[in-house]
């Protein structure tokens, strides 16, 4: 029974996860490419045995400085792009200075070279890249677009990344990681989830990298993707028995549940007013969690947590609501 004296809405200190944490330092050509050749438009044209030089910045340098002959802070640890205008220049110089400033820039070990707008690639260029085995490719999107788009690429290559053991699922556009010990019912509950129509996103281990430093993306490993280990039942194949709808790649993390067995809960939470959260890559998530005995009904608490957590960011707070009105009857029955 709830008592009258809720009193104000608290924050609980964050439940803190030592989560494993994981920034590449560095990003393969080949990976670059294999990833992300379809989303750039990327064609390789020199340069094949070189798809194992490494990127080790997550960013775009322009070749215009550097094929002025000015290489004092050149940034060849990037992807290196050429766009109309610097090729328009370097297609100006005699052969001796087109040589000795393309030269100049491949003994740098810069990773690869991309020319956009379809750029035809010097044939001077094409050759030294072909011997000191540097990766060129050609995009047909044009420069300022390919600039920020190859940019956001690799954002994505060398975000922060972790591992959750836990079970996430897409409810209604909520991303829930259903986490606990194991053989508590992770993979069970959302399985309960997905035959009520939800989606799911990864079994038992979940990947989540952190984007922007703002929000955790989550992902399952793709050799186990639409997969799930049922207890008694073996590994099923989600996609195969409720369809394709049944499954997501990928989703945003918006909410953590921890199925956490009753009797290792020393106090259960009865309103919802004292909000938690767990951490995940120095980022706070909404957290609660749900004490399980046999009979309760464990998809269904789920559903409804993640459905409030939605109506929470819509700004409709349930237990700060009850809360405001239960002391606004309690100040009308003492006047």
């Amino acid at each position: 029974m709830l008592g009258t004296g809720i009193g104000p809405i608290r924050t609980a200190m964050p439940i803190r996860k030592m989560s494993a944490m994981r920034k590449p330092l560095t990003v393969s050509v080949e990976h670059f490419y294999t990833e992300h050749a379809a989303r750039l438009q990327l064609k390789l044209v020199a340069g094949q045995e070189g798809m194992g030089r490494l990127i080790r910045e997550g960013a775009v340098n322009r070749l215009g400085m550097a094929l002025t002959g000015f290489t004092k802070y050149f940034a060849f640890r990037r992807v290196q792009l050429i766009g109309k205008s610097e090729v328009s220049y370097f297609t100006s110089l005699d052969a001796p200075m087109k040589l000795e400033r393309i030269r100049a820039i491949l003994k740098r070990k810069i990773p690869c070279i991309v020319f956009s707008r379809d750029n035809r690639p010097p044939a001077v260029i094409l050759k030294e890249a072909q011997a000191l085995k540097i990766p060129v490719f050609i995009s047909p999107i044009p420069t300022p677009r390919l600039v920020n788009l190859i940019t956001l690429c690799l954002e994505e290559d060398f975000a922060p990344v972790t591992s959750e053991h836990g079970s996430m699922v897409d409810i209604m556009g909520v991303g829930v990681l259903i986490r606990g010990d194991s053989g508590i019912g992770k993979s069970e509950c959302a399985l309960g989830l997905i035959e009520r129509g939800y989606s799911l996103v990864a079994d038992d281990i979940t990947r989540l990298r952190l984007i922007e430093g703002r929000e955790l993306m989550a992902t399952s490993a793709e050799v186990t993707r639409t997969f799930m280990e049922v207890r008694g039942i073996g590994i099923i194949n989600v996609a195969a028995i409720f369809g394709g709808r049944a499954v997501r790649t990928e989703k945003r993390l918006d909410l953590v549940v921890s199925l956490v067995e009753w009797d290792k809960i020393e106090e259960i939470e009865r309103t919802g007013l004292d909000q938690q959260f767990y951490e995940i890559l120095g980022l706070k998530v909404p957290h609660i969690r749900i004490p399980i005995r046999p009979g309760r009904d464990l998809a269904g608490l789920v559903q409804v947590a993640a459905l409030d957590q939605k109506m929470k960011t819509m700004g409709q707070f349930s237990a700060l609501q009850f809360n405001e009105k239960l002391m606004s009857r309690l100040k009308l029955k003492d006047g």
